[in-house]
């Protein structure tokens, strides 16, 4: 690594990441596939920022018999290149266990098992990211007037530093959400809490938890609760009166299709709302059938012997927790008849599901040049770069939060290797054509000197 010394030229890329989880390791893939075909000259020069110490993704609900609801062949490439190297089955190549999977004839990986394959094909581009520094600030670099180019602050253990970019593309992911009013804690969890705090749990003998929630990830954790914990009780709480299957039928599942988000992104908004009514029951606050027909069995064949252990609390909702040191207290009221009873338990369990985070939250006044819908919301071009004034003449791409541009697709794995190809090829499209590049001088403005231009890994 070379140190930038005062007066040497800052360097410029043409794109830098904010988070590298599947979606922005996706991004440097496709970017490290053009550079391998292209001359130095047409290449891309970019890199990433994770704040993470190293790579993972929901790695508290990486439970060891839960599978992946996506297939295999949405991976990380495939659908933009089916030839390339990072493939899923190029990964189970390498791990000697191809065959072992064919043999299996399953189309939906275990998680732990795709979470590998990520960590695999982000090792394979780690020279484009640097783990364990935090993006805090993007400010503008102004010349005549115009947004020329984005310098974007990085803390690291190593301090601050801050790196020029002509794109930006946000790739942060999701937040868990807890409902209004109440508090993570260490009794009081979000589903994504699980496995790193469950170990701590083992020489307590658990007598009861609660875990609130309709969709997947509630009723796995029961399960998995039930399973780990064999004195324990383990109550489900949700509003629904049954868990409801996820619809995973053919049609249906058209909706993911690359062409469903020209057909969303084009269509009126009265029809962008009915789509997501009619097709949310692909993906929100549903369960697939199998995990509800075991869920189902199980609580037969413990009414049949007499000891209950799994107990469902349906039509009714958690309306408060109370945590002690030794216990937590969460009152459940009923929706039918307003009655109101009280569980000590020893954790409850939020699978509450997760919101988008914050497109401009670190954009600051640049954040200010971006555009809003009549409703308040980003506006994303179907290139999913934000719509910006004519003034700000940096592409800044989205890889999350455009559902309400692009469909429901957006934070989900469907649609992944098919977003990055359209963000690479919107970047080439928009390249500035000039005889200046990375190299040479970048003229002066009113946005400062970065006072450190390389990465460091």
């Amino acid at each position: 690594m070379s140190q930038v010394l005062p007066g040497d030229t800052p360097l410029v890329h043409d794109l830098i990441g904010i988070g590298f989880g599947p979606s922005n390791v996706a991004m440097a893939i496709a970017l490290s596939e053009h550079n391998s075909k292209v001359g130095r000259q047409d290449s891309v020069t970019a890199h990433f920022f994770e704040q993470q110490p190293s790579f993972g993704w929901h790695r508290g609900m990486l439970i060891d018999d839960a599978t992946m609801q996506v297939s295999f062949l949405k991976d990380l490439v495939t659908l933009r290149n089916p030839a390339s190297e990072f493939s899923f089955l190029c990964y189970l190549q390498s791990k000697g266990r191809l065959i072992d999977f064919i043999n299996h004839k399953n189309l939906f990986p275990l998680r732990v098992e795709f979470h590998d394959y990520f960590e695999w094909a982000a090792a394979k581009v780690d020279d484009l990211v640097s783990y364990g520094h935090e993006v805090v600030a993007v400010t503008p670099f102004v010349h005549d007037g115009a947004v020329e180019h984005l310098d974007v602050t990085v803390r690291s253990a190593e301090g601050l530093a801050v790196h020029r970019a002509r794109n930006l593309v946000i790739g942060t992911g999701l937040r868990p959400l807890m409902p209004e009013g109440v508090e993570r804690g260490e009794r009081v969890w979000h589903n994504s809490d699980l496995l790193r705090k469950v170990d701590g749990l083992e020489n307590s003998s658990p007598s009861r938890f609660v875990v609130v929630g309709a969709g997947q990830s509630a009723a796995e954790n029961v399960a998995y609760l039930h399973r780990r914990f064999p004195d324990a009780e383990v109550c489900a709480v949700f509003s629904r009166y049954g868990y409801s299957p996820a619809d995973d039928s053919s049609f249906a599942n058209r909706i993911f299709d690359p062409d469903a988000v020209d057909d969303y992104f084009a269509a009126p908004e009265e029809v962008k709302s009915r789509l997501m009514a009619y097709h949310g029951n692909t993906n929100y606050s549903v369960v697939d059938i199998d995990l509800i027909d075991d869920l189902y069995r199980q609580m037969y064949r413990e009414k049949v012997l007499g000891i209950e252990r799994l107990r469902f609390l349906n039509v009714s909702r958690v309306i408060g927790v109370e945590e002690d040191p030794d216990r937590v207290r969460a009152t459940v009221k009923s929706l039918v008849t307003d009655e109101e009873s009280e569980l000590d338990a020893d954790v409850v369990v939020f699978a509450t599901g997760y919101s988008p985070a914050d497109p401009l939250g670190l954009l600051g006044e640049v954040g200010e040049r971006c555009l809003r819908d009549d409703a308040g919301r980003v506006r994303v071009e179907r290139d999913y770069r934000i719509a910006t004034d004519p003034g700000l003449r940096c592409g800044i791409y989205l890889q999350g939060g455009t559902e309400h541009t692009h469909g429901i697709t957006t934070s989900l794995l469907s649609n992944t290797a098919i977003r990055v190809g359209e963000i690479l090829d919107s970047l080439l499209d928009r390249r500035v054509k000039s005889t200046s590049d990375e190299s040479r001088p970048v003229a002066e403005g009113t946005g400062g000197t970065p006072r450190q231009g390389v990465f460091r890994k």
